[in-house]
């Protein structure tokens, strides 16, 4: 059996001479498994007090109902702006200092500030604690990190979409959590449960995951001939269509987020069922990405990222229509199901191409901007859709939206024409 330094390389080259991702052909494997575990602990910890947020809002001394709506929603987005902000930070750390302790900082910052938060006093430490957990943690960002620039370029569509499965998982299993371990331990028990379980996967990380990173001979890998840089230059328009593109697809999955619970009451849904039936909706776009996700990322290796997308995004658009025109729940139920499983299809891609449109030490920082703009999709998503709901109706969240997919499908198929010329 070789051992990493066994590794076969050509004569007279140092194994540092070989690129990241051929240095880990031992054990990237293992890595991505240990990720996709902590990815979904973490995912499942933060957001597994959406049913009891805003019961622990109460308990913190807010008492108006509409003061606890908006404090719940301040306190769950802070988490996803404080990633917004330093994940880019983050990943140009990981460039010079390799992925692991990228990821080792995230499992401990978060297990820390998770039990903190159990034990706050008011609501203003519960909003500073869930910004203080985006801003020192994205385990799942730093997993994107590691899982992009470690796995071969031929299967890294396929290894993005497993991460993306578990990240999925956790954010659809963390509620059905979160509606059971109060009743059991109470709510500021569950949030220090939360903490252990990160606890778990920081040991994990620390023990298991394996690197091998020079941050001399990582730092000094520049492309070889000014051709290669020029190309590079060449796709910053690229970039920056991949980038907007990603914005879109966690824009377009949460803008109906807001009022989904609104949308299903008008459908005839009593008020009894209400909060159930909207849960199980909000689910189902997450559910039917985890059934593709995987399997769209391996699709992307054998026919091309580019293909993948504009498919997935023309289709993402046209399944948003009907929507607006279901006359019961599950009918709703059905096609966001269908939405998550053409949406899942997008993030693995254009982590992928996100890999390869820069040089390697700069992958960490670019795959970081790619989470910032996926989280700021996150943030915005709610808000867009609530201003519309407002001013245009419910109806006109779905035909905004799904117009906008196919808008960037369309920005997704002229990058792919530069990156060609560009080539």
């Amino acid at each position: 059996m070789n051992t990493p330094s066994q590794v076969s390389v050509p004569s007279g080259q140092p194994m540092h001479g070989l690129d990241y991702s051929a240095r880990h052909e031992r054990y990237w494997r293992r890595n991505l498994a240990v990720c996709v575990f902590g990815s979904f602990t973490t995912l499942v910890s933060l957001s597994m007090l959406l049913p009891f947020l805003p019961i622990y809002v109460q308990q913190l001394g807010v008492q108006s109902q509409s003061a606890v709506i908006q404090w719940s929603g301040i306190a769950f987005g802070a988490t996803f702006l404080g990633t917004a902000v330093t994940a880019p930070v983050w990943g140009r750390l990981a460039d010079r200092y390799g992925r692991k302790p990228m990821l080792v900082r995230a499992a401990v910052g978060m297990a820390v500030v998770m039990s903190l938060i159990g034990v706050a006093h008011n609501v203003h430490q519960l909003v500073a604690l869930r910004l203080l957990a985006g801003l020192v943690g994205g385990y799942s960002s730093a997993s994107t990190v590691m899982v992009g620039t470690q796995a071969p370029k031929e299967r890294a569509g396929w290894a993005l979409g497993v991460l993306s499965t578990g990240a999925l998982a956790g954010n659809l299993i963390g509620p059905l959590v979160g509606g059971f371990l109060p009743g059991w331990l109470g709510i500021r028990g569950t949030f220090f449960a939360g903490g252990a379980m990160i606890a778990v996967a920081a040991l994990l990380t620390i023990f298991v995951v394996k690197e091998d990173f020079d941050p001399a001979t990582h730092s000094s890998r520049r492309p070889p001939e000014h051709a290669t840089a020029s190309t590079h230059r060449n796709n910053y328009p690229v970039i920056a269509a991949l980038l907007v593109t990603a914005m879109m697809v966690l824009l377009a999955n949460m803008s109906i987020e807001p009022v989904i619970t609104v949308y299903v009451g008008s459908l005839g849904v009593q008020s009894l069922h209400l909060a159930r039936v909207a849960g199980i909706v909000m689910a189902c776009s997450a559910f039917g990405s985890m059934l593709t996700a995987a399997r769209l990322g391996a699709l992307a290796d054998r026919v091309g990222s580019w293909n993948v997308i504009v498919a997935c995004l023309v289709l993402t658009g046209l399944v948003m229509i009907p929507q607006a025109f279901v006359h019961a729940w599950w009918q709703l139920a059905g096609l966001r199901a269908l939405m998550g499983m053409t949406l899942a299809g997008l993030l693995p891609a254009i982590a992928k191409l996100a890999r390869h449109a820069v040089e390697e030490h700069k992958t960490g920082q670019m795959l970081g901007y790619l989470q910032s703009a996926q989280f700021s999709g996150q943030v915005v998503g709610p808000i867009i859709g609530g201003v519309i709901a407002v001013h245009l109706g419910l109806h006109s969240v779905f035909f905004v939206t799904g117009s906008l997919l196919v808008a960037c499908a369309a920005l997704a198929q002229w990058a792919r024409t530069r990156q060609s010329l560009a080539v």
